[in-house]
């Protein structure tokens, strides 16, 4: 018998767990550790923080899923990874220490022959003084911060009902942070509601993005059929922001947040600040901080983990000017670097580079977005985790007939604003490879046939139909594996 653990419950190690327990079946052991005990479709939370979805909407317990599915769960923080195990055990092991009611603090050795690192980002707002929902500004990188958001949003909503003027800050809080689309869409959802109740002449929204130019979204832009037109994702963007009356500050890093104001540099070594009612600004990204140490107890963290606490895989990692750095040089099997019989997936493996060409401001200041690899490409990447060490277990062979490369993947991206089937819109756009290739694509990076952009009520049906399917394909329900990712 055979026991892989995967770490964390998100997108990706949710994912990974249900496919290597379908497929390995009950002659193997699938052993899941997270802290968290529900499982949430990220995507969704921005419904939650402008109030028209409640958490319970878009979350649910993960105990009684892998219950059912035959999943051994642990909820539970890992602590350190121990891949030669040591002087008394001899497997591959991860320490654990748990966080789940009635044992919080007790820790455990967990054996594993594989394991999957699908622990997701770290929200790093400590690297911002000031950033979080515990201090000056808002998030919904989480359900129950999204919550929060919507109810410090009703209150700003309620001053401008009552004739005071509001100032909404939204985009990004650090000068290399991701996940610029949640803040985007999250900045239109704003601006519909205000004009649904007729507030707009009461409003100032402003996108502050560390973008060279609006439309990176950390992919390094795109370029995208539209309406029959080859339109740069700066000009697509820049007109959906126009048509919605938010104003926008690019090329900024946010370095500190007081009580109502945001300090900024931008890329021209300038220093600004701006005021605020309400802002809501995504943080740094890092990994989950696990150490890992060798048979002897030597600490080998820097050897598994990249300085960001991401694990190296199959990439190359070997520092070079960003002109030369090639789409071969991604990861496509997400295989330890070190060890291998250790994945990573989702957020938690190492980029080799940036999809964005990297900027430092005179002052020494780096201000470009890191890249993307949540929702779709998380998935996927976490199916094809577990389809390759199913074919490890059962045939015992070293090689992987299963691939996900970024360079190959394409994705789709669907920002939209309102809610309901008759009210509300969105922008939908596909990239395909999600990672530029300019010695296949010379022209433009992409595959412009199957990279396109459009906006209409159609996309933002397509929203609601995938939080449905999504939630259902999570939840293991009947035919769930026939879900693509």
């Amino acid at each position: 018998m055979s026991k892989v653990v995967v770490l964390g419950a998100g997108i990706s190690g949710h994912t990974a767990a249900l496919y290597l327990k379908k497929y390995l079946g009950k002659q193997h052991e699938v052993i899941i550790v997270s802290p968290n005990s529900n499982y949430q479709w990220v995507p969704s939370n921005i419904w939650v923080g402008v109030g028209l979805m409640e958490p319970n909407e878009v979350k649910f317990k993960l105990a009684p899923v892998y219950k059912k599915q035959g999943i051994i769960f642990k909820q539970a923080l890992a602590t350190s990874v121990h891949p030669e195990g040591d002087s008394d055990i001899s497997s591959p092991y991860v320490k654990i220490s748990y966080v789940e009611e009635g044992k919080q603090g007790q820790e455990e050795i967990v054996e594993y022959d594989f394991m999957v690192n699908g622990t997701g980002p770290t929200l790093n707002f400590a690297g911002t003084p000031g950033l979080g929902p515990d201090l000056y500004t808002n998030s919904v990188c989480t359900y129950d911060h999204a919550a929060h958001s919507w109810k410090n949003l009703e209150a700003a909503l309620t001053k401008m009902e009552n004739g005071e003027h509001q100032t909404f800050l939204i985009g990004t809080g650090h000068p290399m942070a991701t996940c610029q689309g949640a803040a985007f869409e999250y900045a239109l959802n704003i601006a519909f509601e205000v004009d649904k109740r007729k507030l707009s002449h009461l409003a100032d929204i402003i996108w502050i993005s560390n973008e060279y130019e609006l439309g990176d979204f950390g992919m390094g832009g795109a370029y995208i059929k539209r309406g029959g037109y080859i339109t740069p994702t700066k000009v697509f963007t820049e007109s959906v922001l126009a048509e919605y009356g938010i104003r926008w500050i690019k090329r900024a890093g946010v370095y500190k947040v007081e009580e109502g104001k945001a300090f900024y540099e931008l890329l021209d070594g300038s220093y600004h600040e701006i005021e605020f009612d309400f802002a809501m600004l995504i943080p740094g990204f890092g990994g989950a901080n696990i150490k890992a140490f060798d048979k002897a107890g030597e600490d080998i963290t820097s050897k598994v983990f990249a300085p960001n606490g991401m694990m190296k895989v199959d990439a190359d990692y070997t520092p070079k000017p960003y002109e030369e750095w090639k789409a071969s040089d991604w990861p496509s099997i997400y295989q330890s670097s070190v060890y291998d019989f250790m994945y990573a997936s989702g957020i938690a493996f190492a980029p080799p580079h940036s999809m964005s060409k990297p900027y430092t401001s005179p002052n020494g200041t780096k201000i470009f977005p890191t890249p993307p690899r949540t929702g779709m490409p998380s998935g996927v990447i976490g199916k094809v985790v577990a389809q390759n060490i199913v074919h490890r277990i059962k045939t015992g062979r070293k090689d992987h007939p299963h691939s996900a490369s970024m360079t190959r993947q394409a994705a789709a991206c669907i920002v939209s604003a309102g809610y309901g089937f008759t009210k509300g819109q969105a922008a939908t756009m596909t990239v395909s490879p999600i990672v530029p290739d300019w010695e296949k694509y010379p022209e433009y990076g992409r595959d412009i046939n199957a990279t396109v952009g459009v906006i209409g009520l159609a996309g933002h049906w397509m929203k609601l139909f995938m939080h449905y399917m999504f939630l259902y394909k999570a939840k293991a329900k009947f035919g769930w594996s026939m879900i693509p990712e």
